[in-house]
């Protein structure tokens, strides 16, 4: 087993890898530009080391700097996360020129199923169903949009090495293609620093479906069961979910073996995900392959009882998988959201600032994956993911409750989330029946809330009253608390500051 690991990432992905580590009995050697000095995975690492500024194209995109940390500290391997380099096979290639294991696939697994054109060749050859669109990267607008008036609108275009909805944009007549196709290409430079596009046909109202795969080295391909991203945001996942309402044993079967053989063709090694998109009657069509831990992991993780950081990390070691696929069986339900420091309220418009102060949930089932803590500044250079709130159930309508009962009793003050929207969702009768596509949430978010949409029309006559007399009622018990209360508030945060001391003081 390994030594010590370099965590080329940040946030609360870099804190997954650490605990994971420190689990393993292996040390964790974590970096960070300069806005992330006091981040979360810097304090709970064994060692940290500085890569640069804040753009990510200065510091975790830096493949040399990274590698001189990894000769520095001492590592013997280098685990990438998810986002920055994680699907750039230029990283691999690196860590094998510097005698380092890379967690992960290798780079040629990496460009023949990473690469979303090189992806869609190998699934077609190896007779996975594919949705219509290029084969090949389209680098003249001109000709990508000639192709577009064959296929006939909609169409997305879609970043070559993209992830996560960015380098993506869906075009639904000619005159929105170079708008659109020249916004695709920058984004997908500044994200993953190759802007190359392809086509494809864009299918009315599917469902998301991906399956997560673990490979070893030693020729052993697994399916772990498929989870339900189809709640989107302008292609974003918000929420995800496993196993999937929709998803039977026979379709589940047809999808995994899909899986395994696209990645046992394409020589992969380690986690990946296989994503497919499912229409109404079933029939599924091969999307993309993610070839590292996608975000959604947890729910994977509390339906199977697997830890696939550790299994990742066992993988890369040259360890044997300890199980075959057919063992593999989704034990209850698990559903996970993604909480941002986004408004809402002001087009999701991110809400960077310092957390003053911060209430976890917890409970039975309840699971919370996080990289900040009380008093950390939310920087406004990346990604403002702040944690994964996952709920277990023995059943979907108990994993719902759970979830909702748990975004109540999640608070936090000095900047705003989308935790009140999830409360939304959660509560929409579509969703609860599992009723959803991939543009269902950007249609739900074009009608008024429910609530506003069941009040009188008259209740906004008296807005203003009511919010004076809400700011009356708050001013009173907070000013004019009972000495009893007052205490319980004087020793929690002796509390809270104690152990933040303590953990100021941890190694």
């Amino acid at each position: 087993m390994f030594k010590k690991i370099l965590i080329a990432n940040r946030g609360e992905i870099a804190v997954r890898i650490v605990r994971a580590c420190r689990e393993l009995g292996i040390r964790s050697v974590a970096v960070f530009s300069d806005v992330d000095r006091q981040s979360l995975h810097v304090r709970l690492a064994d060692e940290a080391y500085p890569v640069g500024p804040a753009p990510s194209r200065e510091s975790y995109l830096r493949i040399d700097k990274l590698m001189d940390v990894a000769r520095r500290a001492g590592c013997d391997a280098v685990h990438p996360g998810y986002g920055f380099l994680a699907e750039n096979a230029a990283l691999p290639r690196a860590c094998t020129d510097a005698g380092l294991t890379f967690i992960g696939p290798p780079a040629e697994a990496m460009e023949a199923l990473g690469s979303k054109t090189a992806g869609r060749q190998l699934a077609r050859r190896t007779e996975v169903p594919t949705v219509p669109g290029t084969n090949d990267p389209i680098e003249n607008p001109a000709e990508a949009q000639a192709l577009a008036q064959s296929m006939g609108y909609p169409v997305l275009l879609k970043a070559v090495a993209g992830g996560g909805g960015k380098g993506m944009r869906l075009v639904n007549a000619d005159g929105e293609f170079s708008g659109a196709f020249r916004d695709a290409s920058s984004e997908a430079m500044n994200a993953f620093g190759d802007a190359r596009v392809y086509l494809e046909k864009y299918l009315e109202k599917p469902r998301h479906i991906e399956i997560q795969i673990l490979a070893d080295a030693h020729g052993r391909v697994v399916s772990l069961g498929e989870r339900e991203c189809s709640v989107q945001r302008r292609h974003q996942k918000v929420i995800e979910e496993a196993p999937s309402p929709i998803v039977t044993p026979d379709l589940r079967r047809k999808m995994g073996d899909a899986a395994v053989r696209l990645a046992r063709s394409g020589g992969y090694v380690n986690a990946g995900t296989v994503e497919f998109l499912v229409d109404a009657r079933l029939d599924f069509y091969f999307l993309e392959v993610n070839t590292r831990l996608q975000v959604e992991h947890p729910v994977t993780e509390q339906v199977t009882g697997l830890d696939l950081v550790k299994l990742q990390i066992a993988i890369a070691a040259g360890h044997r998988l300890p199980f075959a696929w057919e063992t593999i069986t989704p034990r209850g339900h698990a559903m996970e959201v993604r909480l941002y420091a986004e408004d809402p309220d002001n087009n999701f418009f991110p809400s960077p600032g310092k957390i003053l102060s911060l209430h976890s949930p917890g409970g039975a089932g309840i699971r919370l994956d996080d990289g900040v803590y009380e008093g950390w500044t939310v920087p406004n250079d990346y990604d403002p993911l702040l944690s994964k709130l996952i709920a277990w159930g023995n059943s979907r309508e108990e994993t719902i409750a759970r979830l909702r009962r748990a975004l109540e009793e999640y608070a936090v003050t000095g900047i705003k989330t989308n935790a009140g929207l999830f409360r939304r969702i959660l509560a929409e009768p579509d969703f609860r029946r599992s009723e959803i596509h991939t543009k269902w949430l950007d249609e739900m978010l074009r009608r008024p809330s429910s609530a506003i949409a069941a009040a009188p029309s008259a209740a906004s006559e008296d807005s203003a009253d009511a919010a004076a007399i809400a700011a009356a009622v708050w001013h009173a018990t907070h000013n004019a608390a009972p000495a009893e209360q007052m205490s319980r508030e004087e020793v929690s945060r002796w509390k809270l500051e104690g152990r933040r001391q303590q953990l100021d003081r941890t190694p």
